[in-house]
């Protein structure tokens, strides 16, 4: 019972009228509603304690001759100074940021203040009414009624701190006229009940509307500016704080940080249950980081997988670390999805305002290099941004502005390795390998530009490049030899691949079982829910598909069944090794046997000294590829090859 009257008027006294029939709100919205409540009071509060001093004066001056003046006199300078104090303090809190959130704690120290001011109000009356001339007297009585109606007016959208306010100075003009004793002042008492009634009904009164017009005008906002899935705030929303926190910045020094976040399994929950599991998915996500979070700061949804939180009155940047640590950790627990457990899991990149930006897009291309960073790094990882991130991206986006015109510029080229059949002897096909050669840091690895093309879209017209460029080589050569193409995941996502090839192939009059297509594990492992339509439709074309770096994935007996390959590639690190070390033998022999046993040729890559291509010819592979083969090596290189002689003497 004890505690839930504690609760009762805790919740009174922060302003939560829902016991008098006002509409009941949750914390967040009741600090809304109280930073707007806050912000009215001091925009009122300047003139409301300027007059306050003013009426200390005109009380001093009439109390003059009166036997208390010395008291009057002390009382007014307090009253005014402090007024005048409050009204100052009100004045610059005003000039700063409008809250979006204000606490209890404020709430209370609002109604405390309020009732401090009251008191002292309250005290004229009773202390020098009845000593007072009757002129001085009506003076007092009127004050006491513009008391009265200047803190309704103040307090009219905070009842109880409207209360705290004038429940003294009722009180005390109250108890100084009824201890008169003449009629004529019990009837101003009278008037005075009355008029305090109807004061406190019409603040109660207009305080209900305004809540509700704040409750209708938050509910209208949040449609707007609220993710629908997640009820986190959305892009939007996110955008206008952080503007109110630059705001902040460069009107009182308020530092923050801004945490983006990236889910780290996003993608595979969505392929393995589907997208209604994925946006479950989400929702408990969201749960879980908002759990994380002070009540005035929110996590948002601002993009399909990824999340921000602005993190205001930042003092250390270990603060921002132990709220990125909370996030990490609250992914530690699997996630129920569809009565199964799914691990997740997190990458977060932190940015410092300012030391970081003062501007909205400086600290967001900041964050997103931070989270990049993260990301690489590993999942669950934590990083703050570094100048040398930028440098790091200005030197990539300026890679791809080169790489977009490098076609046209005729700085891209293939070279192309061959493979060797080792039982026949001969050179049965080429790996096409593209190379750029960039005109002023010129030969850049296919490991550095490959990436940015993929990630730009590039890698689209590139890859069209490529295989135009294969056929036309294709034409030259003779019709048992084949060439080999790499595949980027991303290009399963490009429908008019079928088409350039089959115009490709159709322009250069070769069969289509002359072109290879190279793809890796890791590349069906995390794109094979959208590719299989293509690639069937390129088995169906006739191509033939090889499965390169055999060995290093996770699924590959999964996909020897789901894809009908002509070839897998045996990764170079069991090759390189299996010499010195029995457990890469084993596994060169066991995958070469399965090979045979599924009908699969085998291509072993790698192969650099006569040792480790006796080895497999003992073992039966089917052809083999490396230096000891042949180098990567341009066109005319290759003609003169195939003229001279394809047996692995030439070679």
């Amino acid at each position: 019972m004890r505690s839930y009257l504690s609760s009762y008027v805790a919740k009174l006294f922060a302003g939560d009228l829902a016991a008098f029939g006002a509409p009941p709100t949750d914390e967040a919205l009741a600090g809304h509603i109280r930073a707007e409540q806050v912000s009215l009071v001091l925009g009122y509060s300047f003139g409301i304690m300027l007059a306050n001093a003013c009426n200390a004066l005109v009380l001093a001056i009439a109390l003059w001759q009166s036997p208390d003046w010395a008291f009057a006199l002390v009382w007014a300078a307090a009253v005014g100074s402090a007024a005048l104090l409050f009204g100052l303090q009100a004045r610059t809190s005003r000039r700063i940021a409008k809250p979006q959130f204000v606490s209890r704690r404020t709430m209370y120290r609002l109604v405390r203040n309020a009732l401090a001011l009251g008191t002292a109000w309250g005290i004229v009356p009773v202390a020098f009414f009845a000593n007072a001339s009757s002129g001085a007297q009506l003076v007092i009585t009127c004050l006491c009624a513009g008391m009265l109606a200047g803190g309704a007016f103040a307090f009219s959208t905070i009842p109880i701190a409207a209360i705290a306010y004038t429940a003294p100075i009722f009180v005390g003009t109250a108890i100084c006229l009824g201890q008169e004793g003449d009629y004529v002042y019990l009837l101003v008492a009278v008037l005075v009940v009355v008029y305090g009634a109807v004061l406190l009904r019409g603040v109660f009164a207009y305080s209900f509307e305004f809540r509700r017009r704040i409750i209708a005008q938050h509910d209208a906002e949040r449609t707007v500016r609220q993710d629908m899935l997640t009820r986190l705030p959305n892009r939007i929303a996110f955008n206008e704080a952080l503007d109110r926190a630059l705001n902040r910045l460069s009107r009182s020094g308020e530092e923050f940080a801004v945490l983006l976040l990236d889910l780290d399994r996003f993608k595979e929950v969505n392929e393995r249950f589907g997208h209604p599991a994925g946006d479950e998915f989400l929702v408990q996500v969201a749960a879980r980081l908002q759990r994380c979070t002070r009540a005035s700061e929110h996590v948002a949804r601002i993009g399909r997988d990824e999340f921000a939180l602005i993190m205001s009155n930042l003092t250390r940047p270990e603060d921002a670390l132990a709220i990125a640590e909370r996030f990490v950790a609250a992914f530690s627990d699997p996630f129920l999805i569809e009565r199964c457990e799914v691990a997740g899991g997190a990458s977060i990149g932190i940015v410092l305002a300012p030391r970081d930006g003062n501007t909205s897009p400086d600290l967001l291309k900041h964050a997103d290099i931070a989270l990049s960073r993260a990301k690489k790094t590993g999942p669950g990882s934590i990083c703050f941004f570094e100048a040398d991130d930028d440098k790091a991206a200005r030197d990539r986006r300026a890679l791809q502005r080169d790489l977009e015109r490098a076609i046209e510029a005729d700085e891209l080229f293939l070279l192309y390795q061959p493979f060797l059949d080792i039982q026949q002897g001969r050179i049965t096909g080429f790996e096409a390998l593209l190379r750029w050669q960039h005109p002023e840091r010129g030969l850049i690895p296919p490991t550095v530009f490959i990436p940015i093309a993929e990630e730009s879209g590039l890698i689209h017209p590139i890859g069209e490049w490529v295989i135009r460029r294969a056929c036309t080589m294709l034409a030259r050569w003779p019709d048992q030899v084949r060439i080999a193409v790499n595949f980027s995941a991303v290009q399963f996502q490009n429908v008019g691949i079928l088409q350039t090839i089959v115009q490709a192939l159709t322009e250069a009059r070769v069969a289509p079982d002359r072109l290879e297509i190279e793809i890796t594990e890791s590349m069906l492992i995390s794109k094979y829910g959208s590719a299989p339509a293509t690639l069937n439709a390129l088995l169906d074309l006739g191509l033939t598909v090889a499965l390169d770096d055999f060995g290093t994935g996770f699924s590959s007996l999964t996909y020897l069944r789901k894809v009908p390959f002509s070839r897998i590639k045996i990764d170079q690190s069991f090759i390189r090794d299996m010499l010195s070390q029995p457990d890469c033998a084993a596994i060169v022999k066991s995958v070469i046997a399965l090979a045979k046993e599924l009908e699969i040729g085998v291509v072993a890559e790698g192969v650099e000294t006569v040792d480790q291509l006796d080895y497999l010819r003992q073992t039966s592979c089917d052809e083999v590829q490396g230096y000891l083969i042949g180098r990567p090596m341009s066109a005319s290189e290759i003609s003169s090859m195939l003229g001279r002689n394809s047996s692995v003497h030439a070679a």
